[in-house]
């Protein structure tokens, strides 16, 4: 109303003023320029609170539709329960929660367990992301901080809801420690405000506001916002495991025609690691896959190829000469006839196609999830690491550099014996032993473990060249078949 009175009143002016035989050019220049600069500050969200005037409604959206992550789901509606309940809450004398932090790996479904919460809970569901809030200009952080949650305020009281969520995703951004940006108080200033503003929500308001933060880097905020009164609640949304898993591609493949032979279980077995995008997109990309086929079903075939494509890339159209292409295989097999020895049954298959910037590979069906390990069996994952090149070394009486990530991984494994004190220097503090004391016990764990897996292999050399050899000629080999050629039950042609 203030608006449309202000440009009647300055019509009327211009008018007058013409009448009056005046100029009116110079002023018409300048509140165009005036204007212009209104419009780009808008944008900037330095006027209004144009940024955050849309909103989502997730209305369909519940923590049913989310896969796995139990214990993070319940964790979630207890703390909401607090914001349903808020009249009961108040008899028993218990503050409300003002904000809840979601942290976790990416991909894990921070964002869809925000939206559930805002549909369980009725509310208004505001989503922004932390760098949002940042700008060169000083105090348009703090101002758009501020506009988000007066926007919140005012959508809930117009869409007549008990409340809003605040999601504010990659929060680190905002909320990183005070003092770690040399020289630009914008981040401290933006912070501040956010700071004030979880302290101003009560619970007596007509709207309720519940902050939902979201982040993958919790040692970077700032103690000021993790502190009770502000986040009162860490929930870890960690990557899942099997069962889980399989509930997630239950999820995704529901509206997916499959055939009689796919067996989610087994995709949830190999893709041990994959977060909820990881299999939402091992899904998809298994359906891409019968359509490149036209086939009108998706078969087990195109999951098993799904999963090499999200963990490893596309196929890719270069071929190595023959001579690489038989190192490659040699190399490969190595990898997998110690997997197979050290634990039966473990081989999805071998290739030597092309995939992302692997030459070969053979993938590996993970145990069932483990979250502690024994020496033993990291001894063993250390023998598979450095099977490839102990192949090539005795077939081929020399070794390449494809092997270098393979001993990045041996190492890797070999600290966490050393620093878990599973080693013969017994339990140490890594920052502070000699280096020279740690090299000799890194070089000691590979030297024996590779003098092993060159006597499994010098006791196999038949079988690993017959092996390589049929890689070569059919660039692929499923676990199955390899499993057959070890115990000899017969040689496939």
């Amino acid at each position: 109303m203030i608006k449309e009175l202000c440009l009647g009143a300055a019509i009327a002016v211009l008018i007058f003023m013409i009448l009056m035989g005046q100029n009116v050019i110079p002023l018409l220049l300048l509140a165009g320029m005036g204007f212009f600069l209104y419009v780009l500050m808008d944008k900037k969200g330095l006027v209004g609170n144009s940024q955050f005037a849309g909103y989502k409604s997730q209305v369909d959206f519940s923590f049913d539709d989310i896969g796995g992550q139990a214990p993070a789901k319940q964790e979630l509606k207890e703390a909401l329960d607090f914001v349903l309940h808020a009249g009961r809450i108040a008899k028993m004398g218990i503050r409300p929660l003002k904000g809840i932090l979601l942290t976790g790996p990416p991909g894990t479904g921070k964002t869809l367990l925000a939206k559930a919460a805002a549909a369980y809970t009725h509310s208004v569901f505001m989503a922004a992301s932390g760098s949002e809030f940042i700008e060169v200009y000083a105090g348009v952080g703090a101002q758009r901080v501020r506009q988000l949650f007066k926007a919140a305020r005012e959508r809930a009281v117009k869409e007549k809801k008990e409340g809003a969520i605040i999601f504010v995703d990659e929060i680190d951004v905002l909320g990183s420690q005070r003092g770690s940006h040399t020289g630009h108080l914008e981040y401290d200033q933006t912070l501040n405000q956010l700071l004030v503003e979880m302290d101003g929500v009560k619970n007596d308001e007509q709207a309720r506001i519940l902050v939902v933060g979201a982040t993958n880097r919790e040692d970077m905020l700032d103690p000021a916002l993790l502190r009770p009164g502000r986040f009162d609640r860490i929930v870890r949304v960690d990557l899942p495991d099997k069962a889980a898993r399989q509930h997630i591609l239950e999820i995704h493949c529901r509206n997916k025609p499959l055939a009689d032979d796919v067996s989610l279980e087994s995709i949830a077995q190999e893709s041990f690691g994959f977060s909820g995008a990881h299999l939402e997109s091992v899904a998809n990309e298994a359906a891409i896959l019968a359509l490149r086929d036209d086939s009108p079903i998706i078969q087990q075939r195109h999951f098993k190829e799904a999963v090499d494509k999200v963990m490893m890339g596309e196929k890719l159209d270069r071929k190595p000469n023959d001579d690489e292409r038989y190192r490659i295989a040699v190399h490969e097999t190595g990898h997998a006839l110690l997997s197979e020895l050290n634990r039966p049954g473990s081989v999805s298959h071998l290739t030597v196609t092309n995939r992302g910037r692997a030459l070969g590979y053979m993938r590996a069906i993970p145990e069932d999830d483990f979250y502690l390990y024994t020496r033993d069996y990291l001894e063993q994952q250390i023998q598979i690491c450095l099977a490839g090149a102990a192949a090539e070394k005795i077939v081929l009486a020399s070794q390449s550099t494809g092997a270098s990530n393979d001993f990045s991984e041996a190492i890797k494994f070999t600290r966490q014996i050393i620093t878990s004190g599973l080693s013969s220097l017994g339990v140490i503090w890594e920052e502070i032993i000699p280096r020279e004391h740690y090299h000799k016990e890194v070089r000691e764990i590979i030297n024996h473990q590779e003098n092993i897996v060159e006597d499994l292999l010098k006791s196999r050399l038949d079988l690993l060249t017959e092996t390589a050899q049929l890689l070569v000629d059919r660039e692929y080999l499923s676990g199955g078949e390899l499993r057959e050629m070890i115990r000899g039950e017969k040689v496939i042609n």
